[in-house]
């Protein structure tokens, strides 16, 4: 075995076994089944399966009795336990996500990046009787699907966001997407300056998101307000955007 080859097969193991989490934690409680974790990852199924099986013994992964599904384990929340309960960017948030969702009386949505994904942190309502609600806190998306992932594409190189669209293919395909729809959109978001999502994920519904900058200037997270499309006519995208925009620099200025 040539020097070093151990340790290159240990951490490729590792990257596997993280992202194997990653695609059963888009799934929440409903799971997957073998077969879908496999088509996700791009792995054989018996590398799934075994894969599997070593994450269940470590509580990692359970495996639902009624349909045999898997799904992340208990052992997961003990282990974010050990975190502090709030991340910096919603430490920045929490005063203004308040005011912005009653300003704009539709559903807004703080989503944070996270590899080739985006994570939902924060959800509120706003007064407007008709909510749309099409992410929980804690539902994951892959770059190009949502409106808060476009923004976030828009804002990288045009390279990079491409990159992240071919990697992530499998699971636009789960979205009806493919890499070539994503990556328009990702460009009429780069002109724009924000992503209109105009069918959103939820049928009737629109989508318009705006980039959070960390303190390097990185995208990192994105903002966006949710609603009927009566509500999101195009003739107020302009206007939500904006708002969303003054919003996202107060925040980032909270980050420093």
């Amino acid at each position: 075995m040539p020097v070093g080859s151990g340790t290159t097969s240990g951490a490729q193991a590792v990257r596997r076994a993280v992202n194997l989490l990653r695609v059963l934690s888009m799934a929440r409680d409903s799971g997957y089944g073998l077969t879908d974790l496999a088509r996700l990852t791009g792995l054989p199924h018996p590398t799934v399966h075994r894969m599997l099986r070593a994450l269940m013994e470590e509580g990692l992964v359970e495996q639902k009795g009624a349909t045999h599904r898997y799904v992340v384990g208990q052992e997961i929340q003990f282990l974010a336990l050990a975190r502090a309960p709030q991340t910096p960017l919603m430490t920045a948030a929490e005063s203004h996500l308040g005011r912005l969702a009653d300003l704009l009386g539709d559903t807004l949505f703080l989503t944070q990046r996270t590899g080739a994904e985006t994570i939902c942190v924060a959800r509120r309502l706003g007064a407007y009787p008709v909510q749309v609600v099409p992410l929980r806190v804690g539902d994951r998306r892959p770059l190009g699907v949502s409106s808060a992932g476009l923004a976030l594409l828009a804002a990288l190189p045009a390279d990079e966001a491409r990159r992240i669209l071919v990697l992530n293919a499998p699971q636009l395909a789960e979205y009806r997407l493919t890499v070539e729809a994503s990556a328009a959109m990702v460009r009429d978001a780069r002109r724009l300056g924000y992503a209109l999502r105009d069918r959103g994920i939820v049928p009737g519904t629109r989508a318009i998101s705006v980039v959070l900058r960390d303190a390097a200037g990185l995208p990192s997270a994105a903002l966006t307000v949710a609603g009927v499309v009566r509500r999101l006519s195009h003739r107020r995208t302009s206007d939500i955007a904006e708002t969303l925009w003054e919003a996202a620099a107060r925040i980032e200025r909270s980050l420093g």
